[in-house]
């Protein structure tokens, strides 16, 4: 990596990102799933600047007891803090966290990335809750979890004080779904708004991500044996079905689904088809009432042997 970096500084000379590292993360035997992760999400910059700014204000309930948060915000500050531009580091204390955490990462079995990333993502929103809660029961340090930078905002109904509901985890990833039903005889549209965190996009052979989000936004018909029980007809009645991206997430995460089960073989099969990244993608056309927003791609290299997130990351406007 020493030697590769050093071409890498070459190549981009003057070009380099100011403040920027280039850091590969070793590998534990099997951690190859993990790194590709911890690398995409480094990589998302609105992400990194406030766990960052979360981790450095909050010094007191980090000190308390270690978790994935600090873990993870331990290894982005030593590579945001390299005098070097490129190199190496371990990503020890995480993974050794990680598998203490839980179980199945415990062995020596390859992991999915995916399944990790939300797993990671899950657990983040656990331990800014439970922050969120230990500051409000003293109220030395804070009177409302308002106070806590980047951290969760609670209002006050009578008296009482509403559960957490929205991290700064919430306010990069989560994104608004709308599953609109209509009725082909009554033309009723049915629509329902659900919450997510990254989309899982069917893929074919010599295809693109552009290709793929019009997949998922396609209008699927709804008959025989799959009928729609229409409320306003009060029967089953053949229906057409689409999922809208209603409010885009700020760094929006993109699932491929590389595994496919095969009927003939009984088992699933791994799909190693190319698909094209192109240098940055529209979702206007997949949204509902046409909320536009225009994502460039930021993200991991494909693994060679497990389908890895990709991350598209919200250019900042120009001033």
């Amino acid at each position: 990596m020493g030697a590769a970096g050093s071409k890498l500084e070459k190549a981009l000379g003057d070009q380099f990102p100011e403040g920027e590292r280039y850091f590969g993360l070793e590998n534990f035997g099997n951690t190859c799933y993990c790194n590709s992760v911890l690398q995409a999400l480094y990589f998302c910059v609105p992400f990194r600047e406030q766990l960052l700014e979360y981790y450095s204000s909050n010094k007191s309930f980090a000190d308390a007891e270690e978790n994935l948060l600090t873990c993870l915000a331990d290894l982005f500050t030593q590579i945001t803090s390299q005098k070097k531009k490129t190199g190496v580091i371990a990503p020890k204390r995480f993974v050794q966290r990680l598998k203490k955490q839980n179980e199945i990462f415990r062995s020596y079995m390859h992991q999915d990335a995916h399944e990790f990333l939300n797993y990671l993502l899950n657990e983040l929103v656990d331990i800014l809750e439970k922050v969120s809660r230990a500051a409000k029961s003293d109220p030395e340090s804070c009177s409302s979890s308002e106070q806590i930078p980047n951290g969760i905002k609670t209002s006050h109904i009578n008296g009482h004080v509403r559960e957490p509901l929205i991290t700064w985890v919430h306010k990069n990833f989560q994104g608004i779904l709308t599953n609109e039903t209509r009725c082909l005889r009554c033309e009723t549209v049915t629509a329902r708004d659900e919450t997510f965190l990254d989309l899982s996009l069917d893929i074919e052979q010599n295809t693109s991500i552009t290709s793929c989000l019009k997949n998922f936004s396609s209008t699927e018909t709804l008959n025989a044996e799959d009928k729609f029980f229409c409320d306003k007809c009060c029967s089953l009645q053949e229906a057409q079905k689409r999922m809208k991206i209603k409010k885009p997430p700020q760094i929006l995460v993109i699932h491929l689904k590389r595994f496919k089960y095969i009927e003939q073989l009984g088992r699933y099969k791994k799909l190693s088809y190319r698909v094209v990244f192109p240098p940055g993608a529209q979702t206007k056309q997949h949204c509902r009432r046409h909320r536009r927003r225009i994502f460039s791609f930021r993200g991991c290299g494909p693994c060679r042997k497990w389908a890895q997130p990709r991350t598209l990351r919200e250019p900042r406007e120009k001033p």
